[in-house]
């Protein structure tokens, strides 16, 4: 499998880290300190559907794939207004797309999990061309009245179009239960029958167990998937991460004993715009000229459950229609 298209879209609203400190007890420098963010695009007048439909329609285009000839939509998304039907099957109509789709919730991890079950339907025959669109409203789950969550997130999406080729290498998927680290809860309707009263609760984080639990997993994701390809940290070009925390990146970076420049990022941009950011990452990455034909990449991602994913790949050079003149 290779990818052969990409796309990206932020919600217009940008806000800054001063205008938080402007209605919770915080600053600029308390958080940029301790994330790396400085301003995030946050959902106002847009929908996170129109940001999914935007993100998938670059995607296409950049592919030179027709919408009538994508075989399968897999939709990675935590959650939306929506709980059926998929946010999947919503983006169809739009896209001119007429194809089996499902929405995927792997958390911040997402985007590796939708590929790699994307390659195994590639691999086994089952589809030929397959779009993957991440869709993310973190904003959305958060207490806007402490500081603690809130400061973390953005909105976002991105797809990625991926078809028969050589590209991906390898995967690694890992999954454990660690759900009162990081959790978000919605109450469901009541019934005569069950008298447990439930509540939807705002999205809880332990940021200090979470810290450690990404650093840890991510760092055992990479290194074994280094040696399962008798590569070491120098072979790779470029490790574009899971864009949450700059410190998280940092410390992956330390143990791996790699340069800076090796590690790309634009959460001091976004924020955590959950399983989109790794999508918004290669986009931008590919778009500027930055991705180039046959370099070698490690993404990497985890995510509340506790989920993880990485994913070793081949780099082809996507050539993206000029439109500045238009």
């Amino acid at each position: 499998m290779k990818i052969i298209g990409t796309g990206s879209a932020l919600p217009e609203k940008v806000v800054t880290n001063d205008m938080l400190a402007g209605f919770l007890d915080t600053s600029d420098s308390w958080i940029t300190t301790r994330t790396g963010i400085h301003t995030r695009h946050l959902l106002s007048k847009e929908t996170l559907g129109e940001l999914a439909i935007t993100a998938a329609q670059a995607a296409i285009e950049s592919s030179g794939i027709a919408p009538e000839e994508i075989d399968y939509l897999i939709c990675s998304n935590v959650a939306n207004s929506y709980v059926s039907p998929s946010l999947g099957s919503i983006l169809l109509a739009p896209l001119g797309c007429c194809c089996p789709c499902f929405d995927l919730n792997g958390a911040c991890a997402g985007l590796i999990y939708s590929l790699d079950i994307a390659d195994s339907f590639i691999k086994t025959g089952r589809a030929k061309n397959i779009l993957i669109v991440a869709a993310e409203e973190p904003s959305r789950f958060c207490n806007w009245h402490e500081r603690e969550t809130s400061v973390l997130f953005g909105d976002g999406a991105s797809a990625l179009m991926v078809t028969e080729g050589e590209g991906f290498k390898d995967f690694r998927l890992t999954g454990d239960t660690h759900t009162d680290v990081l959790y978000y809860k919605r109450s469901l309707e009541t019934t005569p029958f069950d008298r447990v009263e439930e509540k939807t609760m705002p999205l809880v984080m332990q940021g200090r167990e979470v810290f450690k639990l990404a650093v840890r997993a991510c760092i055992k994701d990479v290194d074994t998937v280094l040696e399962h390809n008798r590569l070491k940290g120098d072979d790779i070009d470029l490790y574009l991460l899971h864009q949450a925390n700059l410190r998280i990146i940092d410390s992956i970076r330390e143990h791996l004993e790699q340069p800076k420049e090796k590690f790309p990022t634009n959460l001091q941009n976004y924020g955590n715009t959950s399983s989109a950011s790794i999508g918004i990452l290669i986009d931008e990455l590919s778009r500027e000229g930055k991705l180039k034909d046959g370099m070698t990449l490690l993404l990497s991602a985890f995510g509340g459950g506790f989920v993880t994913g990485a994913a070793l790949m081949k780099w082809s050079e996507i050539k993206y229609k000029d439109t500045a003149n238009e």
